[in-house]
């Protein structure tokens, strides 16, 4: 049996994961589920229930597997838990639910500036203050004393431990609920009694305590495996960013791909000091979903975000344009989509990107599968291509995730951005990987970077006339 491993769970928004790893950190074990969503009344729910019994499954096979010496929490960022006297208070929301109209107007009316909060303001629940404001006018009064906050990485901390705590890569991830300049809680937060609420604050990589004896006896782990606090998981992504030589202390760019592809840039130097930021949130622009995120070391940190896996999947109607067998044949096809013009024009996830009011429709359809998952892709390059731009990406970009596998995405980029120096990481270098770096910072990668040549074709042409059909 292996020696004092370390599990990092990730609890994405469509897939929730569970990796092994050993002190080197050379992975040992993966699993994955596939997420649902929850009718949970009045709401739609995260499968709250559905991931922990998946888990306690996963955590009983991998004791089997090794001695665990501690476990990490990642967790996307729209998303929070109210649990009370040990026990959720209600499902936690999901944020696709539409919150009427009436109460995200109230809601609106209450905001900070994004100059102070480097939130902008987002549809449905994607900013967590808004979560809070409906589920405060379901209930028709605010929380109750004994409610506590956790984001949605600390709950999973909490549930494993029994120690609430919150982060602040989780508050700093356009919630309305940080001011990142300040490092303090925002305005509204503090006049809404949610600041109040919330779990005390803790450093990401922070133990917040052993496995809880329930744990240990649902899943056969030690007693002594130590819960750290969590991290949201562009921020892990960052940190495994910067295990590589090629990103360490450069201008340089991780872009995360899932459902949600999310630019975040870091100028020269280890992070973006106060003055960096002061000047990167006053070129942002608010209504393209420009924002600051806050690393794990408490500093912002300019990004940009779209739903660039959701809207792959209902341009494809499901079909996978990263796996490995299908690459040949979309490569094939890129020259007939760009002598055909065929080509998608933003944007297909409603609020979502640098296209919010874009109605998304296509140029010159495609004649075949392979021209139509071969021009989708061209068009999440295209939209990353902007969002880069909007951040002032320049020197270094570093592509993870999911669709880091996808060629025709990847090499298009590199051709839209002749002078930036463009890497994929492979999936063993992921979030998971980022989030095992908070517990040993000096763990080298698993595997090295590839840089990505362009593709052969000429599609200077091709760009400028989306960018100008997209407006």
């Amino acid at each position: 049996m292996r020696d004092r491993s370390i599990i990092v769970l990730d609890v994405g928004k469509t897939l929730s994961k569970l990796t092994l790893w050993d002190p080197k950190g050379q992975l040992l074990e993966r699993r994955s589920r596939a997420n649902e969503r929850i009718d949970a009344g009045p709401y739609l729910s995260l499968d709250a229930a559905g991931i922990e019994s998946w888990l306690a499954g996963a955590l009983r096979d991998f004791a089997r597997l090794a001695h665990v010496a501690a476990l990490i929490p990642v967790g996307h960022g729209a998303a929070a838990a109210l649990i009370r006297a040990g026990a959720l208070v209600q499902p936690p929301l999901d944020y696709e639910h539409a919150i009427p109209e009436s109460c995200h107007e109230d809601y609106n009316a209450q905001r900070d500036p994004f100059a102070l909060t480097g939130s902008p303001a987002l549809p449905n629940g994607l900013n967590l203050g808004a979560q809070l404001h409906y589920l405060e006018a379901l209930q028709q009064r605010p929380f109750d004393a004994p409610v506590t906050v956790v984001p949605w990485a600390q709950y999973w901390s909490w549930l494993l431990s029994g120690v609430a705590a919150a982060d602040v890569t989780n508050l700093g991830c356009h919630t309305d609920l940080w001011f990142p300049l300040a490092a303090a809680h925002s305005k509204l937060s503090i006049q809404r009694g949610w600041a109040a609420r919330m779990a005390p604050l803790k450093p990401s990589a922070a133990v917040v305590g052993p496995l809880s004896a329930q744990w240990v006896e649902r899943t056969g782990l030690g007693p002594d495996v130590q819960i750290h606090c969590g991290v949201h998981d562009s921020n892990a992504a960052l940190l495994a960013a910067h295990a590589f030589s090629e990103i360490a202390g450069r201008d340089a760019t991780v872009l995360s791909t899932g459902t949600w592809f999310i630019a975040m840039r870091t100028p020269s130097g280890e992070a973006v000091g106060a003055v960096g930021a002061v000047g990167a949130v006053g070129a942002l622009p608010e209504t393209r979903d420009c924002l600051l995120n806050v690393n794990a070391f408490g500093r912002p940190i300019p990004s940009a975000r779209f739903m660039g896996g959701r809207e792959i999947e209902i341009l494809t109607g499901g079909s996978r344009v990263d796996a490995r067998e299908q690459q040949p044949a979309l490569l094939r096809a890129v020259p007939e989509v760009v002598t055909r013009g065929t080509m998608v024009l933003p944007t297909f996830a409603s609020g979502s990107g640098p296209f919010p009011n874009g109605r998304g429709r296509w140029i010159a359809q495609p004649q075949t599968d392979a021209q139509r998952l071969a021009a989708v892709c061209l068009y999440a390059a295209l939209v990353a291509d902007v969002s880069l731009d909007l951040i002032g990406a320049k020197d270094r970009l570093l592509i993870e995730g999911r669709f880091a596998q996808c060629e025709v995405f990847v090499r298009a980029l590199a051709s839209f951005r002749p002078n930036t120096a463009v890497y994929v990481a492979h999936s063993e270098s992921d979030a998971s990987f980022g989030a095992l770096r908070l517990v040993n910072p000096d763990l080298s990668p698993p595997s090295s970077l590839t840089r990505v040549a362009p593709l052969p074709q000429n599609l200077k042409d091709y760009r400028q006339r989306w960018r100008e059909e997209a407006g």
